[in-house]
C-alpha cells in the first residue's frame, strides 16, 4: 500500500468508467419531471445551466473553455442538450448526450439539484437518458463518474444497467481556489489551500 501526497491546491479522484452494449428490458419510470431539448445553447446560458446542477459536486471542466471552444462542443450537432424541467418550468436539472464518436453514445453530464436528491428522480433521469441514448447505428452507450459526484451516482449507474470495466485517479486544481467556483461551495470536500490574492491593478 502506499499513500501519494497531494498538494494542498488540488484535488484527487477515483473515476470509474461503465459501459452499457443492450438497452435495458426495464421501463422509464413516472416522473413529475420533463425534457426539453435545447437547440444550438448559447455559451452564457449553457454555463448557467452547468453551475446551477453541478457546482455542489465540483463541475468545473467547461466553465474554464472560452467561448469559442465551448461553442464547438455544444453547438456540434452531433450532441443534444436537455434541460430537466419541474412542473412550474423551472430548470431543475441537464442531460447531456454525446454522439460525436461513431457507434457510441456518452452519457456526458446528468444532474438534478441537489434539492431533489432521494426522491426518486435521478433514477428517472438515468432511465431516460438510456431510452434516448438507445439509436440506429448505436451499440455502446458508455459513461464516467468519480469520488468527488454524488455519493449514490455509481450504484445509480450500475442499477440502471451499466457495467463498470476500468478505473483512473485524477489530479486537478481546486477550482474553488482558482477562481472558477465559489469558496463555500461543495461544503463535504474541505479544501486546503489558500485562494490566490488577485493582483493590483496595473
Amino acid at each position: 500500500m502506499a499513500y501519494d501526497p497531494v498538494a494542498d491546491d488540488e484535488l484527487p479522484a477515483v473515476v470509474t468508467y461503465l459501459e452499457m452494449h443492450a438497452p435495458p428490458s426495464e421501463p422509464v419510470p413516472a416522473s413529475s419531471l420533463s425534457l426539453r431539448r435545447i437547440e444550438r445553447p448559447e455559451p452564457d446560458d449553457y454555463r448557467r445551466l452547468f453551475r446551477r446542477i453541478g457546482t455542489r459536486w465540483l463541475w468545473f471542466s467547461r466553465l474554464v473553455m472560452d467561448d469559442a471552444e465551448l461553442g464547438a462542443i455544444i453547438q456540434d450537432p452531433r450532441l443534444e442538450l436537455f434541460a430537466v424541467e419541474d412542473e412550474g418550468g423551472d430548470e431543475i436539472g441537464m442531460l447531456e448526450l454525446d454522439l460525436r464518436e461513431e457507434g457510441q453514445c456518452e452519457l456526458s453530464f446528468v444532474g438534478l439539484v441537489s434539492e431533489l436528491s432521494g426522491q426518486g428522480h435521478g433514477r428517472w433521469l438515468l432511465a431516460e437518458a438510456v431510452r434516448r441514448s438507445w439509436r440506429d447505428g448505436v451499440s455502446r452507450i458508455h459513461v464516467h463518474t468519480c469520488t468527488l459526484d454524488h455519493p449514490a451516482a455509481l450504484a445509480a449507474y450500475r442499477r440502471a444497467g451499466f457495467t463498470p470495466y476500468k478505473r483512473a485517479v485524477e489530479r486537478f486544481p481546486d477550482p474553488r481556489l482558482i477562481g472558477v467556483l465559489p469558496l463555500d461551495c461543495a461544503p463535504q470536500v474541505p479544501f486546503l489551500g489558500a485562494r490566490a490574492a488577485p493582483r493590483p491593478a496595473s
